[in-house]
């Protein structure tokens, strides 16, 4: 008997008929198989672009089920922030609302990312215990894509990490930022995109065939004694970046909340940096909020970025900046090469003026600071390649902007100090009132009390989340069958000692605070839910 041919989904009809058959339920043994025919329900007439469409059902609870024949193989939300890219957010917004239901096309300036994905994904649950093949082939194959900064892209990251589902949708970045480096690292680009519908139909093609990659995301943790006077919080550049969302105090039922002590929280997928890097980066945005007018072009953005580059002395900073400006100065560096392993304190150079914990092979817009290390030099023989899922960070230093200049030549990359499984910075009593830190392209500056020798950053690895990758993809995975295994395994002989690690960090814990912990309704028996 052959298939019935698939056709346009039919919206919001409803005859005697149509109700018998929303009442059917299909075995329990379809759930694993392909479905002809589904239940659905559409805003407007599906037009070339079904094969992504969204039924708005299954995006509004409150939406009326009907018959639809044919479930889309490439299910997508989209998540567009319309105050990234100049205008190019509004305009990329309104051209995927063309192509697509307009209910699965949201403006993270209007909706967060945590409200809406827990509201599909209770509702999805709640259809699947109902039987609904749609809803099912949905939860299986949806796909998501953010468009906006590294910021952006990594509040979203951060939700579908918090949320915890059972199955993860992996997620596509389009880049409407100034760096940009979540998507140059897997393949994306770096420049901002067009906004017709024929560059949209053409990226969301390439979404269809990309492939999925795991990578690593790390927890980040300030600590310190209450100061005597003065505030100690984060401070943003005139406004709370977006990745800032989820870097703040903790309250006071938190299981990392000490008595005594203030104590932030957050995390990240590209990097952490801290000293004059990020000092720079916090003028540039400063800057921008107070007039957005001039940041209107990519091109202009980076002009004006290294400008102020100039300006803060990040170009001659051993001649324009004291020496408490220094790291060796400003903290001590631990790190923690292996999991269950001690505590090594690092030797950093009294030149470094900036460290950045790199967990991607993209920085300040495409370059890479770790490399490739070989085995010529006696320094570099610990070290193994940069691989996105290995549960190590890289952690390099730089010295001034002159030294990051070297990541342009042929291999070159910044001064390699370690790849570790956690990192820890304490911070010396007295030696600066502040310093500037940034994570994933949104700086901030981080008060500090002169009187507290106390002050602790640590950084750890935390859990995984898939990425949509494409053609070429900067990222490397260790499973990648066509690359060398790398000398050291962090998941294979220190298994058990992860495991003894893990035992520090209660699961409730090992959060961003993007999101709470996605938990089916009351009225929904999980006993039902395939």
């Amino acid at each position: 008997m052959s298939s019935p041919k698939f056709s346009a989904c039919i919206c919001h009809w409803s005859s005697p008929h149509a109700h018998a058959r929303k009442k059917n339920r299909f075995p329990e043994e379809m759930m694993e198989g392909e479905a002809d025919i589904v239940v659905g329900s559409c805003s407007k007439p599906c037009g070339p672009l079904e094969e992504y469409h969204i039924p708005d059902y299954i995006l509004k609870p409150d939406c009326q089920q009907v018959i639809v024949d044919h479930a889309p193989p490439c299910p997508v939300v989209v998540f567009i922030n319309s105050r990234s890219g100049g205008q190019l957010g509004s305009s990329l917004i309104k051209t995927y609302r063309e192509l697509l239901n307009e209910a699965q096309v949201f403006d993270l300036s209007e909706e967060a990312p945590d409200k809406v994905l827990h509201r599909l994904y209770v509702n999805l649950e709640r259809l699947k215990m109902e039987g609904d093949i749609l809803a099912v082939q949905i939860w299986r194959t949806l796909r998501l894509i953010v468009a906006g900064g590294d910021g952006t892209a990594s509040w979203l990251l951060g939700v579908v990490s918090d949320l915890k589902l059972a199955h993860p949708p992996p997620v596509a970045t389009v880049p409407l930022g100034t760096g940009n480096n979540l998507p140059f690292s897997f393949g994306w680009g770096k420049k901002n995109p067009s906004t017709d519908q024929e560059a949209v139909k053409s990226f969301l093609g390439l979404v269809k065939h990309a492939k999925e990659i795991k990578i690593d995301s790390w927890h980040i943790i300030l600590r310190m004694r209450v100061p005597k006077e003065g505030p100690c919080d984060p401070i943003a550049p005139l406004e709370l970046p977006h990745s800032l969302h989820a870097f703040h105090r903790v309250s006071s039922g938190d299981s990392f909340n000490m008595e005594g002590y203030h104590t932030f929280r957050g995390g990240f997928w590209n990097y952490f940096s801290m000293g004059m890097d990020a000092e720079v980066s916090y003028a540039f945005h400063s800057e921008r909020k107070r007039n957005p007018e001039k940041f209107r072009n990519q091109l202009t953005n980076q002009g004006t970025y290294a400008k102020l580059g100039l300006k803060q002395g990040w170009f001659c900073a051993s001649l324009s900046q004291p020496s408490s400006r220094n790291l060796a100065q400003l903290a001590k560096v631990k790190v923690m090469k292996r999991p269950g392993s001690q505590w090594e304190e690092l030797q950093v150079h009294h030149s470094i003026r900036s460290i950045v914990c790199l967990n991607l092979p993209s920085f300040s817009g495409g370059l890479n600071p770790w490399g490739m290390p070989g085995t010529r030099r006696a320094a570099d023989r610990e070290f193994t390649a940069p691989f996105v899922d290995d549960g190590l960070i890289e952690v390099v230093g730089f010295r001034d902007a002159w030294h990051g200049l070297v990541l342009l030549a042929p291999n070159g990359h910044g001064t390699r100090i370690a790849q570790a499984h956690r990192i820890r910075f304490e911070f010396h009593k007295g030696a600066a009132d502040h310093t500037f830190m940034r994570v994933d392209g949104e700086p901030w500056k981080q008060p500090l009390p002169m009187d507290d020798d106390t002050v602790v950053v640590e950084i750890s690895h935390l859990r995984q989340v898939t990425m949509l990758a494409n053609e070429p993809c900067r990222s490397k995975s260790v499973s990648d069958p066509s690359l060398p295994s790398p000398a050291h395994d962090s998941h294979g002989d220190d298994k058990d000692a992860a495991e003894e690690d893990e035992d520090e960090w209660e699961d409730g814990r090992r959060k961003f605070g993007a999101a709470d912990t996605f938990k089916l309704p009351d009225e929904i028996d999980i006993a039902h839910l395939s």
